[in-house]
């Protein structure tokens, strides 16, 4: 079965520089995006019931551009300042990056992990003294509150957006060659969208292990894996597969 038309679980790239744009080019495929899931901030009110008082924290860890947002959002809906003695701890560059939509980063202490949470509790153990701040949404993956324990630091979570399913009603009637998927909340919007969803012809890719994982709970055939030694991204690994099938 030729692959002519992929539909990626995410929002579209801003840019035409995308990796996709490059793969629809050259390999001759129809690829739409369309996010199978969607972030909703919760309210100050919520995080109160948490018991979370900002001004008891001296160090923010930071995860991905969603906690940087919503800590600022909720920070400012209580009206609290942060103060500029804050430490802000990246779990990445690009989130790093993006803190800078709302500190002068040349004037704030801001240390930056090399993309993995193991990268970053090396330097959160060298701040042990600092009393830190996790903001998260209400799916968080497990090693991060295990290695954060393991660190013996000090720390607390604060519940401040939510991974919601997003409607994807006007799609049923839709069908592509390849789904794309990349978190396991995306499988499961899947299936809330449509509980009757058979696989059939369409070939399914997944990134990353966990994605995998609920991919075969949920009685899907994972056709397309990455990131593989080969095929260190999404795109090239569903390059690689339609050059294969699309040869035949």
């Amino acid at each position: 079965m030729k692959v002519k038309t992929i539909l990626v679980s995410q929002p579209a790239p801003k840019t035409e520089t995308s990796p996709y744009h490059d793969l629809s080019e050259k390999q001759k495929v129809k690829i739409d995006f369309r996010s199978f899931i969607h972030v909703e901030g919760v309210t100050s009110k919520d995080v109160r019931t948490q018991k979370i008082d900002l001004s008891e924290f001296t160090a923010i860890i930071l995860t991905s551009r969603n906690a940087v947002d919503h800590f600022f959002r909720i920070a400012e809906e209580m009206r609290f300042k942060v103060p500029d003695s804050m430490k802000y701890f990246c779990q990445s560059e690009a989130v790093a990056f993006y803190l800078q939509k709302y500190v002068v980063y040349r004037k704030r202490k801001i240390y930056v992990g090399n993309r993995t949470f193991a990268e970053l509790g090396k330097l959160i153990k060298k701040h042990k003294d600092e009393k830190f701040l996790l903001p998260s949404s209400d799916k968080l993956k497990p090693e991060i509150p295990t290695s954060l324990e393991n660190l013996e630091v000090n720390w607390k979570r604060a519940i401040l957006y939510k991974t919601v399913v997003s409607d994807l009603s006007d799609l049923e009637n839709v069908f592509y060659d390849v789904l794309v998927f990349f978190s396991p909340s995306g499988i499961d919007s899947l299936f809330k969208n449509f509980p009757d969803f058979k696989q059939n012809n369409t070939r399914i890719a997944v990134f990353g292990n966990s994605t995998v994982k609920a991919a075969t709970a949920a009685g899907l055939k994972c056709n397309i894996t990455a990131p593989a030694p080969e095929t260190p991204s999404m795109t090239m690994a569903l390059e690689k597969y339609i050059k294969e099938v699309n040869k035949k």
